[in-house]
Order: C-alpha cells, then sequence, then structure tokens
C-alpha cells in the first residue's frame, strides 16, 4: 500500500471530504505490489476471497519466481495457472512447498487436506477432455471446494451420464467440458435441471474449428446453461467458486 496515498485518504476523511463510505471505497482498490514487470493485487482475496492468480504460458522463469515469492511470502494458498513441465521443475527447485499438477498445468502450494464435501460436479464428455476438466477440478480443490469427478461420459455413450445422475444430483454446480460437437452441457442441464456451465475444449476433427463449433453449440442450447472460453476450466471453476462463496 503506497503510504502518502494512504495519508491522503485519511486526511480526507479527518477534515470531513470523504465521508467512511468513500474511505472504504478508496481503500477498496489501493493496495498492490509493484514487482517493476507485475503489479500483484493484494486486494483482490478481499474482493473475491482468492489471492490474484498466475497466468503462467509466456512468462519468463525469473518473472514468475518473484511473482510466485510474492504471493508465497502472504498467502497459505494461490494458483499459478498454464504452467508447463519446464516452468514448474525451474520454479520448484527454489521452492520446497509447492507442488505441480502436470495434467491440470497449476502450480500451487501443497495442499494440507482436499475437502470432504462435495459440492460441484466435474463432467466430461471424453478422455481427450481430461486436462482442461482437471484444470476445473484442481482449482476448486485448491479453493476449498469438493469434486465429483465424472470423466468420459459424453453423447456417444449416454447410459455413462444416466447411471451417474444420484451422484451429480447432490452436486449444487455443474461444470461439464466438452469437445466436438459440444452438446453434453445441454443433455447433462436437461436431465438434472442443475446449473450447469459449459467449457467448450478445442479438441475433435476438423469441424471442430479448434473448439468454436462447440463453443456455438453451447451458446445455442436449448437447456438453459453459462459458458465460458474454450479450453477455459480454470474459469469455470472461478466462476463457481463465487456463485457458491457469494
Amino acid at each position: 500500500m503506497e503510504k502518502n496515498k494512504l495519508k491522503e485518504i485519511l486526511q480526507n476523511y479527518k477534515n470531513g471530504r470523504y465521508n467512511l463510505e468513500k474511505v472504504l471505497e478508496e481503500l477498496r482498490i489501493l493496495p498492490f505490489a509493484d514487482l517493476s514487470h507485475s503489479k500483484i493485487d493484494h486486494h483482490r482475496a478481499l474482493r473475491l476471497g482468492f489471492p490474484e492468480v498466475i497466468y503462467g504460458e509466456g512468462k519468463s522463469i525469473e518473472h514468475l519466481k518473484e511473482i510466485i515469492l510474492e504471493l508465497n511470502k502472504r498467502y497459505k494458498r494461490f494458483i499459478a495457472t498454464r504452467i508447463s513441465n519446464q516452468q514448474a521443475e525451474s520454479v520448484m527447485k527454489e521452492f520446497s512447498d509447492l507442488i505441480y499438477f502436470p495434467q491440470a498445468r497449476i502450480l500451487t502450494k501443497k495442499l494440507l487436506r482436499k475437502p470432504v464435501k462435495k459440492e460441484v460436479a466435474v463432467i466430461c464428455a471424453g478422455t481427450s477432455d481430461y486436462p482442461v476438466a482437471e484444470e476445473a477440478a484442481i482449482t476448486l480443490e485448491i479453493m476449498g471446494i469438493g469434486i465429483e469427478r465424472i470423466y468420459d461420459a459424453g453423447i456417444s455413450g449416454i447410459h455413462r451420464i444416466v447411471s451417474q445422475l444420484k451422484k451429480i444430483n447432490r452436486c449444487k454446480i455443474l461444470i461439464v467440458v466438452a469437445g466436438m460437437e459440444g452438446a453434453l452441457p445441454g443433455v447433462v442441464a436437461g436431465l438434472t435441471g442443475k446449473p450447469v456451465i459449459g467449457v467448450p475444449t478445442s479438441i475433435g476433427y476438423g469441424t471442430n474449428l479448434k473448439g468454436f463449433a462447440p463453443l456455438l453449440t453451447m451458446l445455442n442450447s436449448c437447456s438453459p446453461i453459462v459458458v465460458v472460453n474454450i479450453d477455459n476450466g480454470f474459469g469455470a471453476a472461478f466462476f463457481a467458486y463465487l456463485v457458491l462463496k457469494k
């Protein structure tokens, strides 16, 4: 937090130029750590209930190390997404308390224990969609949300999802990951009546168009669902977390 800015806010409050609501609003957006190459938003934990998440793809190893050092010394948990094996190996040489999930491409602090109560079901259509589903599932587990995993249950064998309906219906929110034509989220929403977050993946043959075809299918679903961007398991997980917590 910048000391001069804080003094200015408090002086304005003392002089009557700011009321209490204005002070709280100013403080809500104030603090961040300036690392020159990155500005770490330390107030995000207050606004959203979780620290700023690092997007690792394209970042240099040195920048990643500095950002993780800043987060690691302040928080009991944090998330770095889209981290490659090479990035993880380099970073973990300097931080003994980190763990890497290669399928999800997530780097985080070692989990003390997994949450027991399963509030979100992560459902994926095919084994090829597994990395995106795991990005969603691991993200939520780090955030303290219990997960019911139901994998390889696409519409080409619809009995596979029907057989899991009891487990699915015990959950509050469903994240449904699918490539190819992307029909599974609409089907699941129609079968369950639960809130469904659809995640299109770039898995599929030519006219899948790297995820654009399933994205359009989900957006045009007859069953009411919400949809995140292509391959965005993290985005689906964070949205589910916000809904559950707020």
